[in-house]
């Protein structure tokens, strides 16, 4: 069974060799039918980071959670009102750890041995973090160990998964530094360098979501890990996944127009930009109908968000009247589109400025807002593809050398909150139009952007009177794991599984 595992691996591994820096795998399936510590690094960064259903519609649905855009036809998708299609949460990641784990063991004796030890780390690391904030407890020190016979894990309290994913991630870093570039590497074409950055910008980030219960060590870690250096430095260190003009590895928006027509940046972005007179805002949108009997295409007037708080059908309505601005035509039009955001160096610099100015670390809050903002505008400036879509508002090297100004500029003599919303807002626009789902939960813990709950239009059906603060479990754990389940769910939250239910972290 294992050995036909993997030969499906490998038909997958060759089927996919167009997915990024497949390209350069060449692997000749008639010279051996056993798996390489390369296939199986392939394969599990393909299955973590490529949306399983590539489709425009699955991936409008992923954006909506976010509020960065507003769907506007007349059947209100759940996503866009506080509820969703699926309600539970997922463990299906975990079932990779195998492949991760025989990874390891393939790789013993090679150069790059340490280098996939440290890769199995951070990605069993990567799924513990998104399944503990979308759900709560999780069996986290006994997943992937079925081999070893434990088919009903343990769920382990909250705060100890932050503690083992936080180990688990400074293990890793260790064994990039140790590690030499490896091969199968999807999203950093095998730059251990690379990774052992994001192993210690992915600690900053885990801290800083826990926030309200970070302990004075984790906060001193914090500190170190910033201190040392090593981390981040620009927008190529970027974790992103990267498509290509193979139809294997299409940006799934391409050729999304029916779904385009029908979605527009949300009020937030809009006022947002505008504020800041952020010319994102020529990337992201086309201009509304109506405002451009009045207004040019250069003008920020002519840009108008839809509320995604309104009833469907009167944004259906209003949609059809002109009345606001949809997405910008560039994102249907090519296959190597934008790339799928996972952490950004600019997400790094703004979690910095935040601990900066929460006293956890010394520094420039200003300085690190400066960097993270430009970061990303410089990553638009260079984004192929845009040429001729962006309205004749081109971000250029001196816009971005002026932004700071009026609203953009850093509020040094302002409060702290009005500096913490500046630092909040520039990184939640990081993930405009990206179906990575991941600011929610930073809403949840800071409160800002500030979304907009109508009760009227909310389809949460536990309390469309509250945001969601989390998923059910998988909905087979009443029946796979009950024991450990109930357990769960009772020390937690008196015995209720259901949206409404706040996890250790928001306490």
């Amino acid at each position: 069974m294992k050995n036909l595992k993997y030969l499906l691996i490998i038909i997958i591994f060759l089927y996919t060799a167009a997915c990024s820096n497949f390209e350069e795998i060449n692997t000749n399936p008639d010279k051996s039918t056993s798996a390489t510590p390369d296939m199986l690094a392939s394969y599990t960064l393909m299955k973590t980071f490529k949306l399983s259903n590539n489709s425009p519609d699955v991936y409008t649905q992923i954006t909506l959670f976010d509020h960065h855009v507003t769907k506007l036809t007349s059947t209100p998708d759940p996503g866009q009102y506080y509820w969703a299609y699926w309600i539970y949460g997922s463990f299906g990641n975990f079932k990779y750890l195998t492949d991760l784990n025989d990874m390891v063991q393939f790789a013993e004796g090679s150069v790059a041995e340490s280098s996939y030890k440290g890769l199995a780390l951070f990605l069993k690391a990567w799924y513990g973090f998104n399944a503990t904030l979308s759900m709560g407890d999780i069996p986290y020190s006994d997943a992937g160990k079925a081999k070893e016979g434990i088919t009903q894990p343990v769920y382990d309290k909250q705060a100890d998964v932050f503690a083992q994913i936080l180990d688990d991630l400074k293990q890793a870093e260790s064994f990039f530094a140790q590690g030499l570039d490896f091969k199968g590497d999807i999203m950093y074409d095998g730059d251990a360098g690379k990774w052992q950055k994001l192993c210690n910008a992915l600690q900053l980030k885990v801290i800083q979501t826990i926030s309200k219960k970070a302990t004075a060590e984790q906060k001193a870690r914090f500190a170190a890990i910033v201190n040392s250096g090593n981390l981040m430095t620009s927008y190529d260190d970027d974790l992103k996944l990267v498509y290509t003009e193979n139809t294997n590895a299409t940006y799934p928006f391409y050729n999304g127009n029916n779904q385009r027509l029908d979605q527009a940046p949300s009020t937030i972005s809009v006022d947002a930009l505008k504020k800041n007179n952020d010319y994102r805002l020529f990337y992201f949108a086309e201009p509304a109908a109506q405002m451009l009997e009045t207004y040019t295409a250069t003008d920020f007037e002519a840009y108008v968000g839809a509320p995604y708080e309104m009833d469907a059908n009167t944004l259906s309505i209003n949609n059809d009247a002109g009345m606001y601005s949809i997405l910008n035509q560039r994102y249907v039009k090519f296959r190597d589109n934008d790339p799928l955001l996972y952490f950004t160096y600019a997400e790094q610099c703004f979690i910095i400025a935040e601990a900066i100015e929460e006293g956890w670390v010394s520094g420039n809050a200003k300085d690190y807002y400066e960097k993270g903002v430009k970061a990303q505008l410089s990553y638009y400036m260079n984004l192929p593809h845009t040429e001729g879509f962006v309205h004749g508002m081109e971000i250029t090297q001196d816009y971005i050398d002026n932004y700071f100004t009026g609203e953009a500029a850093y509020k040094t003599g302002g409060s702290k909150t009005n500096r913490l919303q500046q630092i909040w807002i520039q990184r939640w626009l990081i993930d405009f139009f990206q179906p990575n789902s991941s600011y929610y939960y930073q809403f949840l813990r800071t409160g800002y952007p500030e979304y907009i709950l109508n009760p009227v239009t909310c389809l949460n059906q536990d309390n469309p009177n509250e945001f969601p603060k989390r998923w059910y479990y998988p909905n087979n754990e009443v029946t796979t794991n009950p024991e450990n389940y109930q357990k769960a769910i009772d020390e937690q939250f008196g015995g209720i599984d259901n949206t409404m239910q706040v996890p250790w972290y928001l306490k």
